[in-house]
Protein backbone atom coordinates (compact mmCIF):
# COMPACT_ATOMS: atom_id res chain seq x y z
CA UNK A 1 0.00 0.00 0.00
CA UNK A 2 1.32 3.42 -1.11
CA UNK A 3 1.11 6.02 2.09
CA UNK A 4 0.23 9.83 0.95
CA UNK A 5 1.67 12.97 2.40
CA UNK A 6 -1.30 12.79 4.98
CA UNK A 7 -0.65 9.53 6.42
CA UNK A 8 -3.41 7.95 4.52
CA UNK A 9 -2.43 4.36 2.63
CA UNK A 10 -4.01 4.19 -0.61
CA UNK A 11 -5.44 0.58 -1.22
CA UNK A 12 -4.40 0.22 -5.20
CA UNK A 13 -7.19 -2.41 -6.13
CA UNK A 14 -6.80 -2.04 -9.81
CA UNK A 15 -9.18 -0.41 -10.93
CA UNK A 16 -7.13 2.68 -11.79
CA UNK A 17 -4.18 0.71 -13.05
CA UNK A 18 -6.57 -0.67 -16.31
CA UNK A 19 -7.52 2.62 -16.90
CA UNK A 20 -3.61 3.14 -17.35
CA UNK A 21 -2.70 0.03 -18.84
CA UNK A 22 -5.39 1.47 -21.72
CA UNK A 23 -3.17 4.30 -22.48
CA UNK A 24 -0.25 2.39 -23.32
CA UNK A 25 -1.95 1.68 -26.77
CA UNK A 26 -2.64 5.92 -27.01
CA UNK A 27 0.49 8.52 -28.24
CA UNK A 28 0.65 11.14 -25.13
CA UNK A 29 -1.32 13.53 -25.34
CA UNK A 30 -0.63 17.20 -25.69
CA UNK A 31 -1.56 19.04 -22.38
CA UNK A 32 -0.97 22.43 -21.42
CA UNK A 33 0.37 22.52 -17.45
CA UNK A 34 -0.68 25.79 -16.38
CA UNK A 35 1.81 26.99 -13.28
CA UNK A 36 3.71 23.95 -12.24
CA UNK A 37 6.05 25.89 -9.69
CA UNK A 38 5.93 23.22 -6.81
CA UNK A 39 7.41 19.88 -6.73
CA UNK A 40 3.49 18.39 -6.67
CA UNK A 41 2.65 20.32 -9.70
CA UNK A 42 5.45 19.79 -11.81
CA UNK A 43 6.27 16.19 -10.21
CA UNK A 44 2.72 15.01 -11.59
CA UNK A 45 3.60 16.09 -15.01
CA UNK A 46 6.51 14.96 -15.27
CA UNK A 47 5.16 11.18 -14.51
CA UNK A 48 2.61 11.01 -16.41
CA UNK A 49 5.00 12.17 -19.14
CA UNK A 50 7.41 9.63 -18.67
CA UNK A 51 4.53 7.00 -18.25
CA UNK A 52 3.25 8.27 -21.93
CA UNK A 53 0.20 9.37 -20.92
CA UNK A 54 0.53 12.97 -21.53
CA UNK A 55 3.16 15.61 -23.71
CA UNK A 56 3.55 18.13 -21.61
CA UNK A 57 3.61 22.15 -22.13
CA UNK A 58 5.08 23.65 -19.11
CA UNK A 59 3.74 27.05 -19.02
CA UNK A 60 4.92 29.35 -16.23
CA UNK A 61 8.14 30.97 -15.01
CA UNK A 62 11.10 29.34 -16.99
CA UNK A 63 13.63 30.21 -14.44
CA UNK A 64 11.08 28.92 -11.33
CA UNK A 65 10.23 25.60 -13.18
CA UNK A 66 13.85 24.89 -13.51
CA UNK A 67 15.07 25.72 -10.17
CA UNK A 68 11.78 23.48 -8.72
CA UNK A 69 12.64 20.50 -11.42
CA UNK A 70 16.71 20.90 -10.05
CA UNK A 71 15.25 20.84 -6.17
CA UNK A 72 13.27 18.05 -6.58
CA UNK A 73 15.52 16.19 -8.80
CA UNK A 74 12.91 15.24 -11.89
CA UNK A 75 13.91 16.23 -15.49
CA UNK A 76 12.06 18.71 -17.77
CA UNK A 77 13.98 18.51 -20.95
CA UNK A 78 11.91 16.70 -22.88
CA UNK A 79 9.44 19.38 -22.56
CA UNK A 80 8.51 22.24 -23.96
CA UNK A 81 8.08 25.36 -21.57
CA UNK A 82 6.59 28.39 -22.47
CA UNK A 83 7.93 31.27 -20.21
CA UNK A 84 5.28 33.76 -18.76
CA UNK A 85 6.03 35.82 -15.66
CA UNK A 86 3.57 34.84 -13.30
CA UNK A 87 0.17 32.53 -12.14
CA UNK A 88 -2.38 34.52 -13.93
CA UNK A 89 -0.34 35.01 -17.21
CA UNK A 90 0.25 30.98 -17.36
CA UNK A 91 -3.66 30.23 -16.68
CA UNK A 92 -4.40 32.78 -19.79
CA UNK A 93 -1.20 31.36 -22.00
CA UNK A 94 -2.06 27.92 -20.95
CA UNK A 95 -5.91 28.50 -22.33
CA UNK A 96 -4.51 30.53 -25.25
CA UNK A 97 -2.73 27.00 -26.33
CA UNK A 98 -5.49 24.84 -26.27
CA UNK A 99 -7.63 27.43 -28.26
CA UNK A 100 -4.67 27.09 -30.76
CA UNK A 101 -5.22 23.48 -31.31
CA UNK A 102 -1.33 22.96 -29.52
CA UNK A 103 -3.07 21.54 -26.61
CA UNK A 104 -5.82 18.87 -26.01
CA UNK A 105 -6.05 18.55 -22.36
CA UNK A 106 -5.35 21.70 -19.54
CA UNK A 107 -3.82 21.00 -16.82
CA UNK A 108 -3.70 22.66 -13.31
CA UNK A 109 -0.74 23.19 -11.73
CA UNK A 110 0.10 25.40 -8.60
CA UNK A 111 -2.08 28.14 -9.10
CA UNK A 112 -5.88 27.95 -7.38
CA UNK A 113 -8.01 26.20 -9.14
CA UNK A 114 -10.52 29.83 -9.31
CA UNK A 115 -7.99 31.64 -11.02
CA UNK A 116 -7.50 29.06 -13.94
CA UNK A 117 -10.92 28.78 -14.27
CA UNK A 118 -11.44 32.22 -14.50
CA UNK A 119 -9.79 32.17 -18.25
CA UNK A 120 -11.41 28.88 -18.92
CA UNK A 121 -15.16 30.62 -18.70
CA UNK A 122 -14.35 33.56 -20.07
CA UNK A 123 -16.96 34.34 -22.73
CA UNK A 124 -14.68 35.70 -25.55
CA UNK A 125 -11.40 33.98 -25.24
CA UNK A 126 -11.86 31.08 -22.90
CA UNK A 127 -12.97 27.35 -23.55
CA UNK A 128 -16.79 27.60 -22.97
CA UNK A 129 -19.47 25.32 -24.72
CA UNK A 130 -22.87 25.58 -24.48
CA UNK A 131 -22.70 23.07 -21.19
CA UNK A 132 -22.05 23.68 -17.96
CA UNK A 133 -18.83 23.11 -16.70
CA UNK A 134 -19.22 20.92 -14.07
CA UNK A 135 -16.70 18.35 -12.10
CA UNK A 136 -16.25 14.39 -11.40
CA UNK A 137 -14.23 12.50 -9.32
CA UNK A 138 -13.45 9.02 -10.48
CA UNK A 139 -12.80 7.32 -7.58
CA UNK A 140 -11.58 3.96 -6.84
CA UNK A 141 -13.57 2.74 -3.24
CA UNK A 142 -11.98 -0.25 -2.19
CA UNK A 143 -15.25 -1.53 -1.24
CA UNK A 144 -16.64 -1.25 -4.27
CA UNK A 145 -16.77 -3.28 -7.49
CA UNK A 146 -16.07 -0.40 -10.12
CA UNK A 147 -14.94 2.93 -10.64
CA UNK A 148 -17.33 5.34 -9.39
CA UNK A 149 -17.95 8.87 -10.37
CA UNK A 150 -19.10 12.04 -7.66
CA UNK A 151 -20.47 14.77 -9.26
CA UNK A 152 -20.65 17.84 -8.35
CA UNK A 153 -18.35 18.14 -5.66
CA UNK A 154 -16.19 21.03 -6.53
CA UNK A 155 -17.55 23.41 -9.50
CA UNK A 156 -21.02 24.42 -8.73
CA UNK A 157 -22.31 25.35 -5.59
CA UNK A 158 -25.98 24.79 -5.37
CA UNK A 159 -27.14 23.91 -9.19
CA UNK A 160 -30.34 24.94 -10.71
CA UNK A 161 -32.04 21.69 -12.32
CA UNK A 162 -31.01 23.07 -15.91
CA UNK A 163 -27.65 23.04 -14.31
CA UNK A 164 -27.63 19.45 -13.06
CA UNK A 165 -28.94 18.46 -16.85
CA UNK A 166 -25.50 19.60 -17.99
CA UNK A 167 -23.81 17.71 -14.95
CA UNK A 168 -25.12 14.46 -15.62
CA UNK A 169 -24.88 14.69 -19.40
CA UNK A 170 -21.13 15.39 -18.84
CA UNK A 171 -20.75 12.46 -16.14
CA UNK A 172 -22.32 10.35 -18.47
CA UNK A 173 -20.41 11.44 -21.29
CA UNK A 174 -17.36 10.71 -19.04
CA UNK A 175 -18.22 7.63 -18.38
CA UNK A 176 -19.33 6.11 -22.03
CA UNK A 177 -15.74 7.91 -23.32
CA UNK A 178 -14.03 5.40 -20.76
CA UNK A 179 -15.36 2.60 -22.02
CA UNK A 180 -18.99 1.98 -20.36
CA UNK A 181 -21.24 1.41 -23.04
CA UNK A 182 -24.47 2.95 -20.79
CA UNK A 183 -23.97 4.28 -17.45
CA UNK A 184 -26.15 4.05 -14.85
CA UNK A 185 -26.87 6.94 -12.74
CA UNK A 186 -27.92 7.37 -8.84
CA UNK A 187 -29.86 10.69 -8.09
CA UNK A 188 -29.15 10.78 -4.39
CA UNK A 189 -31.10 12.79 -1.94
CA UNK A 190 -32.19 12.44 2.06
CA UNK A 191 -34.87 10.13 0.84
CA UNK A 192 -35.83 7.61 -1.68
CA UNK A 193 -39.38 9.13 -1.96
CA UNK A 194 -40.31 12.83 -3.82
CA UNK A 195 -41.25 15.16 -1.02
CA UNK A 196 -41.89 18.66 -1.82
CA UNK A 197 -40.60 19.10 1.88
CA UNK A 198 -36.54 18.38 0.11
CA UNK A 199 -36.44 20.25 -3.05
CA UNK A 200 -33.34 17.71 -4.37
CA UNK A 201 -35.85 15.16 -4.43
CA UNK A 202 -38.04 17.12 -7.11
CA UNK A 203 -35.72 17.60 -9.15
CA UNK A 204 -34.14 14.07 -9.06
CA UNK A 205 -37.69 13.25 -10.87
CA UNK A 206 -37.79 15.75 -12.71
CA UNK A 207 -33.71 14.63 -14.06
CA UNK A 208 -35.05 10.67 -14.80
CA UNK A 209 -38.43 12.44 -16.54
CA UNK A 210 -35.80 14.56 -18.41
CA UNK A 211 -33.82 11.46 -19.55
CA UNK A 212 -37.08 9.60 -20.92
CA UNK A 213 -37.69 12.10 -23.06
CA UNK A 214 -34.49 12.20 -24.81
CA UNK A 215 -32.78 15.58 -22.80
CA UNK A 216 -30.34 13.64 -21.30
CA UNK A 217 -28.91 11.18 -23.75
CA UNK A 218 -26.88 7.51 -23.08
CA UNK A 219 -27.61 6.75 -19.74
CA UNK A 220 -30.22 4.64 -17.08
CA UNK A 221 -31.19 7.12 -14.44
CA UNK A 222 -33.31 6.37 -11.47
CA UNK A 223 -33.69 8.74 -8.06
CA UNK A 224 -33.80 9.97 -6.08
CA UNK A 225 -32.08 7.66 -3.94
CA UNK A 226 -30.55 7.75 -0.81
CA UNK A 227 -27.38 6.80 -0.29
CA UNK A 228 -27.52 3.68 0.93
CA UNK A 229 -30.32 2.39 -1.53
CA UNK A 230 -28.04 3.85 -4.20
CA UNK A 231 -25.02 1.79 -3.46
CA UNK A 232 -26.80 -1.67 -1.78
CA UNK A 233 -29.06 -3.61 -4.09
CA UNK A 234 -30.08 -5.42 -0.39
CA UNK A 235 -30.79 -2.08 1.17
CA UNK A 236 -33.15 -1.48 -1.54
CA UNK A 237 -34.71 -4.20 -1.70
CA UNK A 238 -35.09 -4.37 1.99
CA UNK A 239 -37.23 -1.15 1.22
CA UNK A 240 -38.83 -2.35 -1.51
CA UNK A 241 -37.45 -0.42 -4.49
CA UNK A 242 -37.59 -1.47 -7.59
CA UNK A 243 -34.35 -0.06 -9.53
CA UNK A 244 -31.99 -0.71 -11.91
CA UNK A 245 -29.60 1.71 -10.61
CA UNK A 246 -29.25 0.42 -7.04
CA UNK A 247 -26.34 -1.69 -5.73
CA UNK A 248 -24.52 -0.88 -9.10
CA UNK A 249 -24.42 2.86 -10.21
CA UNK A 250 -21.50 3.82 -12.57
CA UNK A 251 -22.15 7.63 -11.66
CA UNK A 252 -23.58 9.40 -8.12
CA UNK A 253 -25.39 12.88 -9.04
CA UNK A 254 -25.36 15.23 -5.09
CA UNK A 255 -28.11 17.90 -4.38
CA UNK A 256 -25.09 20.85 -4.44
CA UNK A 257 -21.26 20.95 -3.92
CA UNK A 258 -21.27 20.46 -0.07
CA UNK A 259 -23.08 17.15 -0.02
CA UNK A 260 -20.95 16.39 -3.00
CA UNK A 261 -17.47 17.59 -1.23
CA UNK A 262 -18.46 15.81 2.46
CA UNK A 263 -19.31 12.70 0.58
CA UNK A 264 -16.29 12.62 -1.63
CA UNK A 265 -14.13 13.06 1.37
CA UNK A 266 -15.92 10.49 3.76
CA UNK A 267 -14.99 7.91 1.32
CA UNK A 268 -11.45 9.17 0.97
CA UNK A 269 -10.78 9.57 4.42
CA UNK A 270 -12.65 6.63 6.27
CA UNK A 271 -13.03 4.20 3.22
CA UNK A 272 -9.07 4.67 1.88
CA UNK A 273 -10.76 5.90 -1.44
CA UNK A 274 -8.29 7.71 -4.20
CA UNK A 275 -10.42 10.55 -5.93
CA UNK A 276 -9.02 11.62 -9.36
CA UNK A 277 -10.58 14.57 -10.48
CA UNK A 278 -11.29 16.34 -13.84
CA UNK A 279 -13.06 19.20 -15.10
CA UNK A 280 -15.86 18.52 -17.42
CA UNK A 281 -18.10 20.35 -20.23
CA UNK A 282 -15.26 22.53 -21.45
CA UNK A 283 -13.81 22.34 -25.25
CA UNK A 284 -11.81 19.64 -23.45
CA UNK A 285 -11.44 18.09 -20.10
CA UNK A 286 -9.08 19.16 -17.48
CA UNK A 287 -6.82 17.75 -14.84
CA UNK A 288 -6.92 18.84 -11.26
CA UNK A 289 -4.29 17.34 -8.79
CA UNK A 290 -4.09 18.32 -5.60
CA UNK A 291 -0.97 18.58 -2.76
CA UNK A 292 -2.63 15.64 -1.26
CA UNK A 293 -2.94 13.46 -3.86
CA UNK A 294 -0.59 9.88 -4.32
CA UNK A 295 0.84 9.17 -7.30
CA UNK A 296 -1.57 6.92 -8.34
CA UNK A 297 -4.40 9.34 -8.22
CA UNK A 298 -2.18 12.44 -10.26
CA UNK A 299 -1.72 9.58 -12.40
CA UNK A 300 -5.25 8.17 -11.99
CA UNK A 301 -6.36 12.13 -13.13
CA UNK A 302 -4.10 12.32 -16.06
CA UNK A 303 -5.05 9.11 -17.73
CA UNK A 304 -8.97 9.50 -17.44
CA UNK A 305 -8.55 12.94 -19.08
CA UNK A 306 -6.33 11.29 -21.74
CA UNK A 307 -9.16 8.89 -22.56
CA UNK A 308 -11.43 11.36 -23.02
CA UNK A 309 -9.97 13.96 -24.53
CA UNK A 310 -8.89 10.60 -26.89
CA UNK A 311 -12.99 9.49 -26.97
CA UNK A 312 -13.98 13.02 -27.73
CA UNK A 313 -11.81 13.24 -30.77
CA UNK A 314 -12.91 10.28 -32.13
CA UNK A 315 -16.14 11.28 -32.00
CA UNK A 316 -17.44 8.81 -29.01
CA UNK A 317 -19.00 11.69 -27.13
CA UNK A 318 -20.41 14.97 -27.34
CA UNK A 319 -18.37 18.24 -26.84
CA UNK A 320 -22.28 20.20 -26.23
CA UNK A 321 -25.63 20.12 -26.84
Amino acid sequence: MERTDEGRESRGTGKYERLLLRCKDLAPVATAVAHPCDEAALGAAVEAAHAGIISPILVGPADRIHRVAKEAGLDVGPCQIEDVPHSHAAAARAVELVRAGRAELLMKGSLHTDELMAEVVKRDTGLRTDRRVSHAFIMDVPTYHKPLAVTDAAVNIFPTLDDKRDIVQNAVDLMRGLGVERPKVAILSAVETVTSKIPSTIEAAALCKMAERGQIEGAILDGPLAFDNAISAEAARIKGIHSPVAGDPDILVVPDLEAGNMLAKNLTFLARADAAGIVLGARVPIILTSRADNQRTRMASCAVAALYARALGAGAAGRGR
